[in-house]
């Protein structure tokens, strides 16, 4: 079976599910391309399989690389709100041809990789803001 041209394959993931903004798909294809790229050249030109937690890594490398502070927001405008939604992006491509995958992909493997906000706000944020990091807000400034 031949691979569907990436536009259409798109066109037919929107028709079946609309979840995730048409530009989110065409990131991925491009977040996709950019780890197999990366992948080839650590292994000498050898094609090896992306996992989904490396798609991940990748994804968020790139996201911030190219949008920093507003990626975030425009995550948020395309429909994806954790790495799950990542996942179904992929299946829903595969679904439709364009994505391959191998017998051990699962959609699961793409749950809880990441939090958003700690992956995309996090980065921004001053150090004493950012989740999972508790301030030194212990000073009682009331008079006494």
């Amino acid at each position: 079976m031949q691979k569907p041209d990436f536009h259409d394959a798109v066109e037919e993931v929107l028709k079946m599910d609309s979840s995730y903004s048409e530009d989110s798909y065409y990131f991925l294809q491009e977040v996709l391309l950019q780890a197999v790229d990366k992948q080839r050249k650590a292994s000498g030109g050898e094609n090896k399989h992306v996992s989904g937690a490396e798609l991940l890594a990748a994804f968020r490398e790139r996201m911030l690389k190219q949008f920093g502070p507003m990626s975030m927001t425009l995550l948020q405008e395309w429909g994806l709100s954790c790495s799950e939604d990542v996942g179904k992006m992929v299946f829903n491509l595969i679904e439709v041809g364009a994505f391959g995958k191998s017998e051990r992909d699962q959609e699961e493997d793409f749950i809880g990789v990441y939090d958003f906000e700690e992956a995309f706000v996090d980065p921004f944020l001053p150090k004493s803001k950012r989740l999972g990091k508790k301030s030194n807000d212990s000073h009682d400034f009331s008079a006494r």
